[in-house]
């Protein structure tokens, strides 16, 4: 009976929040609480409850003072330079913005923590995803891929966990699977290349000319234009005369919001007539044809605005400094993320920021997201109290390695490549390789298949792992690029999904598994 409402509890949560019917933070609340009562075992619902806060205290704390770290840093300038140097990468042309996300998300990826991948990746492209229409679930779907496939940094979580549970050493789990985690890699930068086809198919082909003037032949009127203030090289960005058909046409599809990942379609009639139809959004002007862009704070890319405020040129080699020793001692394991980052934030804003009113000033600039990551950290606690303390996810683990056909004991390799991807989507790291891996490794020894082949195979479902609504990581992904979890998911999974199977596949051609 556990079995089989642990999995009508995630149907029915995952049902919920990808047709809107609930937020995901009500629905993460809600759904357990009602299940709970269901089991009977509703009379414990807080000390679960209480439990799973417990368990994600230090998480949400860590997101909370990443958030105002990296806010801190965004403000004083640290980013700029990395910023312009993507977007001149890109040049306006969609498929170096997405195949920009997924190399940027891949770099950042390895100081091992998920959230700083998230938040420095869209405060880089998030204006240049709104400027150009883009679709926002594009961005978090190709970020979030690129992360989990990095994910398997030996310091990154997974591997460590699969060590530790099998009493395994990280590097002999690790680097055998180099060559199959770097197909997966590439496999996220082909798909990120076809995404970025596909969105410049619908927006049509977009040009950058650094000089500000329009090349090859003038503008006529009527065609669109976009005014970008790309950090410092403003630029005016046009569409082609390569434009699409579509577009010609007036049959183009331009996107019209964050929240849906700007897949809605808009009015040809209004799409594309005058400058401020394209690139801006309600409430803001764009620049006048002939301009190097708007004025500082009229469009998305007041972030980048080169004489904001809150800019600390004299500062910037010490914040690089900051940043790089707090990344080493994350990596290091020194103290613990949450201390690294608590201690951080309060540096950052007391040499950056010595005016107690300035300090004030920040911390409310970026208690939205703080607000927002947080709820959603200890809502999930709910989820997972429940669905551990109920012994739910016992139950499940139980029920699927019972079903597994002895037949497929001498392929445990594969059974466990292939349970890890739904499986890490489910439940927690914490709850899969402690829980479940060990379970696999006794039917694998049995059948004469080695703990490091199980422990290997166990690291194949993280793509799909890091949008599972368990990581809080992720909803400092969608929570900063806007987009409704419900869309990030229907979309990011089928290509998750795929990117896992790919690792997998990599895997047993190369021995690995």
């Amino acid at each position: 009976m556990l079995t089989v409402l642990g999995f009508v509890m995630i149907a029915t949560f995952l049902v919920l929040i990808m047709t809107k019917k609930m937020s995901p933070m009500a629905a993460l609340i809600l759904i357990p609480a009602l299940f709970c009562v269901l089991v009977g075992q509703g009379a414990h619902l807080g000390e679960y409850v209480l439990k799973g806060v417990g368990d994600l205290a230090p998480t949400a704390a860590m997101l909370m003072f990443a958030i105002i770290y990296f806010g801190v840093m965004i403000d004083v300038g640290l980013f700029d330079p990395v910023v312009r140097g993507i977007l001149r990468f890109c040049k306006a042309d969609p498929v170096r913005v997405v195949v920009g996300t997924a190399l940027l998300a891949a770099i950042v990826s390895l100081d091992g923590d998920g959230s700083t991948t998230f938040m420095i990746t869209v405060s880089a492209l998030y204006p240049l995803y709104r400027r150009l229409k883009m679709s926002l679930v594009v961005m978090t779907g190709v970020a979030a891929t690129a992360n989990g496939v990095m994910n398997t940094v030996p310091w990154g979580g997974p591997t460590a966990r699969a060590a530790t549970a099998l009493k395994l050493d990280a590097g002999d789990i690790f680097v055998p699977m180099v060559p199959a985690l770097a197909t997966g890699l590439v496999a996220v930068f082909l798909l990120a290349y076809v995404l970025g086809r596909r969105e410049r198919k619908r927006l049509g082909l977009l040009t950058l000319d650094d000089a500000g003037t329009a090349t090859g032949r003038a503008v006529p009127a009527g065609e669109p234009v976009l005014a970008a203030a790309t950090g410092g090289f403003g630029a005016r960005v046009r569409t082609s005369v390569l434009r699409t058909a579509a577009l010609r046409a007036g049959k183009a599809r331009p996107a019209v919001g964050g929240g849906n990942g700007g897949m809605d379609s808009a009015d040809p009639a209004t799409v594309g007539t005058t400058p401020a139809a394209v690139g801006t959004t309600p409430g803001t002007s764009a620049a006048a044809p002939g301009t190097d862009g708007p004025a500082p704070g009229t469009d998305d890319f007041q972030g980048l605005d080169p004489h904001r405020a809150t800019l600390r040129p004299k500062l910037y080699w010490f914040n690089a400094a900051l940043t790089v020793a707090l990344l080493v001692l994350l990596v290091l394991q020194t103290l613990p993320i949450p201390v690294l980052f608590l201690l951080g934030a309060a540096t950052a804003l007391t040499v950056n920021f010595p005016r107690m009113t300035d300090q004030k000033a920040r911390i409310a600039a970026h208690a939205e997201n703080v607000l927002n990551v947080s709820g959603m950290v200890f809502a999930a606690a709910v989820f997972t109290g429940v669905l551990t303390g109920t012994g739910m996810v016992a139950h499940m683990a139980r029920w699927l390695v019972d079903g597994i056909p002895d037949a497929l004991g001498p392929h445990m390799g594969i059974v466990t490549g292939v349970l890890s991807i739904p499986l890490t989507y489910f439940m927690s790291n914490d709850g899969f390789y402690f829980g479940i891996v060990p379970i696999l490794a006794e039917a694998g020894a049995a059948h004469g298949v080695g703990a490091l082949e199980i422990a290997r195979a166990s690291l194949v479902g993280q793509a799909l792992h890091m949008s599972s609504p368990l990581v809080p990581a992720v909803y400092v992904l969608v929570g900063m690029a806007k987009v409704e979890f419900g869309d990030h998911t229907r979309f990011t999974v089928k290509w998750a999904v795929l990117t896992s199977l790919v690792v997998l596949a990599a895997g047993l051609l190369y021995g690995i598994i």
